[in-house]
Parts: structure tokens; sequence; C-alpha cells
């Protein structure tokens, strides 16, 4: 799932979660509940907060609507 690929797409690029943190502007916490999918808190993260993780990674963030099948 996309929390998989954000750890995946992390490790790849050799940074740590504070490192992480420091390009997206905020503490390492952060990033390891976002990591984790939120955590214990029932918050959702942001298309904006995931855009920065993404740029942070060196990677895109793609949505996509699919159709669905009848």
């Amino acid at each position: 799932a996309l929390f998989d690929e954000m750890l995946k797409a992390r490790k790849q690029a050799g940074f740590t979660q504070a490192e992480i943190a420091e390009r997206m502007g905020t503490k390492a916490p952060a990033v390891a509940r976002l990591e984790s999918g939120g955590g214990s808190s029932k918050h959702s993260p942001s298309l904006g907060t995931l855009r920065r993780y993404a740029e942070a990674v060196g990677c895109d963030l793609v949505v996509r609507l699919i159709p669905r099948q009848s």
C-alpha cells in the first residue's frame, strides 16, 4: 500500500526519518507517524503532506481515479 511504498522510497533514497523531516520542515516523530499510516491518530495525511514527503524522497506523487467495472 501507499505507506509501504513511502518507507521503501525513503530507504532506497538513503535518508533517515530525521533527514526527511528536515527536508519537509517537520520533526522525525511526524515522519514516523506518516510512514506508519498515522499510528493511533484518526487523522489522514493531506495531499500537501504526501507531496512534501514525495518531494523529500525524490519521487512524484500520482493520484489516479480508476473507473469501476459495472
